[in-house]
């Protein structure tokens, strides 16, 4: 989601030497500020002239060029491809929209969420990389097109006023090259010619060894201990010259480049397809996040698609595959260039978002143009129409098929959830916290109209302490929404306070809502009463932040039903003799027999570990259901689940098989931050 405007103003550059062909060279991997083309208040048009097509590139140049985007019947394009049979007929962007569609599903690596592989021309499948989500959108396309030798660039203006290109031909203004950038040709090698696989993969250490700017988390851990993007992109690369230019064009280029109508262009919806993007943009400058269409398919009602998004995220993830739900509500979301305005008074339709596609470097009168192909005029929105802009949203609402409300509702569900697992790694996240009750809102109209719930009704069911704690607040004017570098582990020290605010209170206690109120002072302190200072990671400001100086962080206009109405302890619940057992450090000791008179209250979860003798374990809880929905989680001793039940009748079981020298842990914890009393049995 960052926008990269920021880029080491006070620092200046960052210079890194190293040798090439015996000769001491530069690499200089991070510049100054870079601002758009064109701004949202320019109209846009074919392009207009880059970079002359006779420009000496034979130093900067990343890859060689011998394919246009429109070409559909030369000796290339007949080729088959990827995701393509021989003779298709087809031009090279729609053979990326095929690319894109092909990518299979998969699990993302140690997430609760789905993701995709891609296999390079040589055969070498790898997991989709870990990148922010403009960071996802501009590698896809530009591994793309240096596989097919196609001409791609982007453009942007530095601090100076200059307009600048960054591209096929390396990194470059009209006149040259572009300061003391990086020459691609000169000082890497590309192996394309060479006859290789997975087992004889040529190594670039000087990649490997490179990272992204910015925050310290593009680790690739499915690729080793330690790898970094650089890493990833020598294992997906016979062009090294590729992987280098994506250290330099992912560390500098963000989101606000994308919603540049030099670089892309608004379409409208009817056009839709796979590798087009969707931009939601709240703000004038600064970040905005990028979605890249994955799938799309005809929908179940005449007339309809079904579309399917994935996006990186900020901190770095693997890109998240959103299913057709949550990809829609990002559609008709008015933050992607709809109706209504920002907190400024700004309109969304003039702030760059909502779905565009790429346009395509061609060689035009002796010169590089960023430019439309002719068969995507008629789909083009000039970038100055804002009402038919701003028209999208409500038109995707009708072009996008509908799902049955309880479907609908538990694809709702489904996201609220995924919005607090993100605050549970990152909790400082506003973009979360904004989803999340964007979702909430959604579920209150769908419940109120097929379910005749009131919102009193859908908190008592579905909200937890979780959501009251990580309020949302608004952006421009709440600097935690800066902060991208707070961990799972100050997770763990707020809930921990929280929780025992709620426990050691008499009656019913509004939470303390994390975020800045002249500091993070109450938190801090109840790390260190935890003896866990040294996890406790001081606000930075992670990406542009014009709030930082404020006092006191301002909490959006809430729909939630108040706490206390919804949160009130039910008579009864009392804590069980085994508090305090709330996490898995403060975990209670049991062994084989019945335990009754246990209890789950005020959203706390129940901890219990035990080393069983060789054999099957088999542990069950008991409980009412109608009075409170109780699931459970057996975990080994490095974290991993080893089996869950989360049923709907009135017990849950576990089991596994124990070797007899480990030791298990059982978490209970109440869905949705249910409440009730439970008896459970241990037998091995």
């Amino acid at each position: 989601m960052r926008a990269k405007l920021f880029l080491l103003l006070a620092q200046g550059l960052l210079l890194l030497s190293v040798s090439s062909c015996g000769d001491q060279v530069e690499e200089v991997e991070y510049f100054g500020k870079f601002d758009m083309v064109n701004d949202f208040d320019k109209a846009d048009g074919m392009g207009s002239a880059a970079v002359p097509t006779s420009a000496d590139d034979s130093d900067t140049a990343v890859w060689e060029v011998w394919n246009d985007w429109a070409d559909t019947d030369t000796p290339d394009a007949r080729k088959a491809g990827l995701a393509w049979e021989a003779n298709s007929g087809l031009n090279w962007n729609e053979k990326f929209a095929l690319w894109i569609e092909s990518l299979p599903k998969i699990d993302a690596y140690e997430e609760n969420y789905k993701t995709f592989t891609i296999t390079n021309p040589q055969g070498k499948t790898i997991q989709a990389p870990v990148l922010e989500c403009a960071e996802t959108a501009y590698f896809l396309r530009a591994t793309f097109a240096s596989w097919y030798h196609l001409p791609f660039f982007l453009e942007a203006v530095d601090s100076d006023g200059t307009r600048v290109f960054m591209g096929h031909f390396g990194w470059r203004t009209a006149r040259g090259r572009y300061k003391n950038s990086n020459l691609f040709r000169k000082w890497y090698r590309d192996y394309s010619g060479g006859d290789y696989d997975a087992s004889n993969w040529p190594r670039d250490e000087r990649l490997r060894a490179k990272k992204l700017y910015g925050a310290d988390d593009d680790y690739q851990p499915f690729l080793g201990d330690g790898a970094r993007a650089g890493t990833y992109f020598d294992e997906l690369f016979l062009n090294k010259r590729v992987g280098h230019f994506l250290i330099l064009l992912l560390s500098n280029f963000g989101s606000i480049h994308l919603a540049d109508s030099a670089n892309t262009f608004n379409l409208k919806p009817e056009a839709l397809r796979q590798g087009d993007l969707l931009l939601e943009r709240w703000q004038r400058r600064g970040i905005g996040h990028t979605l890249v269409v994955k799938h799309v398919e005809p929908g179940q009602n005449p007339g309809t698609l079904m579309a399917e998004l994935v996006s990186g995220s900020m901190p770095r993830r693997q890109p998240k595959w959103e299913d057709p739900t949550a990809s829609k509500r990002y559609f008709t979301s008015n933050m992607t260039g709809g109706e209504g305005t920002n907190w400024s008074g700004e309109r969304y339709a003039e702030l760059g978002g909502g779905l565009k596609r790429w346009r395509v470097a061609r060689a035009q009168d002796g010169w590089w143009v960023n430019t439309i192909l002719p068969e995507d005029l008629d789909y083009w929105i000039s970038s100055t129409d804002y009402d038919a802009i701003a028209a999208r949203p409500s038109q995707f609402e009708e072009l996008l098929d509908k799902l049955d409300p309880e479907a609908a509702r538990d694809a709702l569900l489904a996201i609220i959830e995924d919005k607090r697992n993100h605050l549970r790694s990152h909790p400082a996240s506003c973009s979360a916290r904004i989803a999340r009750e964007e979702a909430f809102r959604d579920l209150y109209d769908l419940m109120e109209e097929h379910f005749g719930m009131s919102k009193l009704e859908v908190d008592k069911q579905y909200r937890i302490l979780d959501d009251y704690v990580f309020a949302e607040l608004v952006y421009n004017q709440s600097k935690t929404c800066c902060w991208n570098s707070t961990t799972a582990a100050m997770y763990e020290i707020i809930m921990d306070y929280e929780r025992n605010l709620q426990q050691q209170s008499e009656g019913c206690t509004e939470p303390v809502v994390f975020m800045n109120d002249g500091g993070y002072d109450v938190f801090y302190q109840h790390a260190v009463e935890m003896g866990r200072e040294n996890e406790w990671v001081d606000w930075s400001e992670d990406e542009s932040c014009p709030q930082r100086e404020v006092a006191r962080d301002t909490e959006a206009e809430h729909l939630w039903s108040p706490f206390c109405e919804v949160f009130g302890a039910p008579a009864g619940c009392q804590p069980d003799r085994f508090e305090p057992n709330n996490t898995r450090d403060d975990a209670a000791a049991i062994m084989s027999g019945d335990y009754d008179g246990l209890s789950i209250c005020g959203g706390e979860d129940d901890w219990y570990w035990l080393s069983p003798s060789a054999g099957t374990l088999r542990i069950s809880i008991y409980f009412e259901h109608s009075k409170g929905d109780l699931d459970i989680k057996l975990l080994d001793e490095q974290g991993q689940v080893v089996d869950s039940s989360a049923g709907t009748g009135d017990s849950e079981t576990v089991e596994a098989q124990a070797s007899g020298d480990e030791n298990f842990f059982l978490r209970v914890y109440g869905y949705n931050g249910a409440e009730n009393t439970y008896r459970m049995t241990v037998s091995y």
